[in-house]
């Protein structure tokens, strides 16, 4: 249930300290597992410049892949959320620019679907729509769209999500995210659900939060295929 508090506890891995939900249960959808490490016997180079290791020449794990890295190749300290990390950690050069990436969806595009956006929106085939507020739940696990009526989306169930735009913008720019289309399966069910979201008032900040769902969804398809 979306109601359950999310207890925090901290915990040291091999990797560094990290923050992580008290029941794995409610990890975020947006979470990676933390990668078995290489086991050094079967690492004798670097597995990117092939140095030889020694005792001058030390090996050293990416956080994130798990690979064997000499430090010119693993020197780089980034922030890793998905993986719970409380301080930046030791990557290789290939995942600190991936890293980086997800920085800014966790520093800007996260505020941005709590913050949430109006949408007009229909359930399914109906021919009835409603003006709801659409906003991600402080956990990551949920939507949540409020209007007359209330209901919730888990992010773990839904299967496909397609942005709807209203065409060419002015100047003849790139096509604004005016909408989207989900499929998911509501809880206790099999069958899956369409849900369509079209911009309602403030069109601009609609267009941010589609941006930033969308990124969203790449996310967790990106988890489920870990």
């Amino acid at each position: 249930m979306s109601s359950v508090p999310d207890g925090k506890k901290l915990v040291r891995s091999p990797s560094g300290l990290r923050m992580v939900p008290e029941n794995g249960a409610f990890n975020s959808p947006f979470s990676l597992d933390e990668p078995q490490w290489v086991p050094d016997k079967e690492c004798p180079r670097c597995m990117q410049c092939d140095t030889k290791f020694d005792f001058i020449t030390r090996k050293h794990h990416c956080r994130r892949c798990g690979r064997c890295f000499c430090d010119k190749c693993c020197s780089n300290k980034v922030a890793l959320p998905r993986m719970c990390f409380v301080d930046p950690v030791r990557q290789c050069g290939e995942c600190s620019l991936v890293s980086h990436k997800e920085t800014d969806f966790y520093d800007k595009q996260l505020k941005v679907l709590m913050g949430g956006g109006t949408f007009v929106v229909t359930l399914g085939t109906s021919d009835k729509s409603e003006t709801m507020v659409c906003r991600l739940s402080n956990n990551h696990r949920y939507l949540f769209l409020d209007g007359e009526s209330h209901f919730e989306v888990e992010l773990t169930r839904i299967s496909s999500m397609q942005v709807l735009t209203d065409g060419t913008s002015p100047g003849g720019g790139t096509s604004r995210a005016s909408g989207m289309l989900l499929h998911y399966k509501p809880m206790g069910s099999q069958d899956s659900q369409q849900l369509r979201m079209e911009a309602a008032e403030d069109k601009k900040v609609a267009s941010l939060w589609l941006a930033a769902m969308h990124k969203a969804v790449k996310l967790l398809y990106e988890a489920r295929d870990q």
